[in-house]
């Protein structure tokens, strides 16, 4: 027998996931950022099932203060190599609650992204975690953990927000 899903919860999470999606493809990187709470992490490893991003090195991982630096150089007109910066579509499917507590949430989803920049497009997937609590204004990302399915390989630059 399985626990039923709240399905109004089920919506308000897939539509928190697909808003912070369309931000990352609109460019509105601070209305990105406004998701995330103020201890939130953002990580990519590097290795596929890697246990901790403080024992092995990682792709990225970030704290809050790490996400506005990095907002903040997508938006510097010097940045030369962000520019230009890349067009993306990010597709967010098969959202599912891993565990339900009154103001914390654990999701899982997939993530698959289309990048287009100086005239190559790269198709990238990964496996997503989301850690979302619950606050004033609705949910916020707590921590997110995007697993790319290439993560070991050659990645040649990722120049976007995942």
């Amino acid at each position: 027998m399985t626990t039923p899903i709240d399905l109004a919860l089920l919506a308000d999470v897939q539509q928190l996931l697909f808003r912070e999606a369309w931000l990352l493809d609109q460019q509105r990187f601070d209305d990105w950022l406004a998701l995330y709470t103020e201890d939130a992490t953002y990580w990519v490893p590097l290795e596929q099932q890697q246990a901790s991003p403080l024992l092995t090195s990682s792709i990225i991982y970030d704290d809050r203060v790490l996400l506005e630096v990095r907002v903040r150089q997508y938006s510097h007109p010097r940045a030369h190599a962000r520019r230009p910066l890349p067009r993306t579509c990010h597709q967010v499917s098969n959202v599912l609650l891993l565990e339900v507590q009154p103001d914390e949430l654990r999701v899982a989803s997939n993530l698959s992204v289309v990048e287009y920049r100086l005239e190559r497009q790269r198709l990238w997937g990964a496996l997503v975690e989301h850690r979302l609590r619950r606050g004033p204004q609705g949910w916020g990302i707590v921590s997110k953990r995007v697993d790319l399915v290439n993560a070991e390989s050659e990645l040649h630059g990722i120049s976007f927000l995942l």
